[in-house]
């Protein structure tokens, strides 16, 4: 026969436990990708390969090239119908960049991955075999970046925006 004086006090441990968790995870704030780091590795590997190019000029960040880069990559993970530098407004890259505010030359490198996340390393020796995106990283005429990635389950998108101001 058990004994129920034991097994009652356990019970209420376990339930007050349980409670306690659920409380305290309720109040935690929802789950949000916070890519930052990630795209600062891509500026940071596109400067390794335009030193690696001989360019001594520096390349900084251009905070209209940022935001032209997140509304592709956003668009982009919206309309999974669109695969490259064509908004589905129709937009160019030039376009974006110049809505943006950012004056000069734009090119534009976009990766789409069928996984929840790419590394960095994946992400350059992508774009570094690809003689489009490797002649956009290696032209040191680009002095100007914007990178911006978007991650869901099954797709990550990033998109780096190179500029040569005027």
């Amino acid at each position: 026969m058990v004994d129920l004086r034991v097994r009652t006090p356990l019970k209420a441990v376990l339930a007050t436990a349980l409670g306690v968790t659920i409380a305290s995870t309720a109040a935690l704030p929802a789950a949000h990708a916070d890519n930052r780091r990630f795209n600062s590795s891509v500026v940071a590997n596109v400067y390794a390969v335009q030193r690696q190019a001989e360019c001594t000029g520096e390349l900084t960040v251009s905070p209209q090239l940022l935001l032209a880069a997140e509304w592709h990559a956003r668009d982009l993970m919206a309309n999974r119908s669109l695969g490259g530098d064509a908004g589905t407004d129709g937009s160019t890259p030039q376009q974006r960049a110049e809505a943006a505010g950012f004056r000069g030359a734009v090119s534009e490198a976009v990766a789409i991955h069928p996984a929840l996340a790419i590394s960095g390393i994946e992400l350059i020796n992508l774009w570094y075999h690809n003689p489009a995106y490797y002649s956009m990283m290696a032209d040191c005429a680009n002095t100007r970046i914007g990178v911006w990635s978007e991650n869901s389950l099954d797709r990550t998108v990033v998109v780096a925006m190179f500029g040569r101001p005027d």
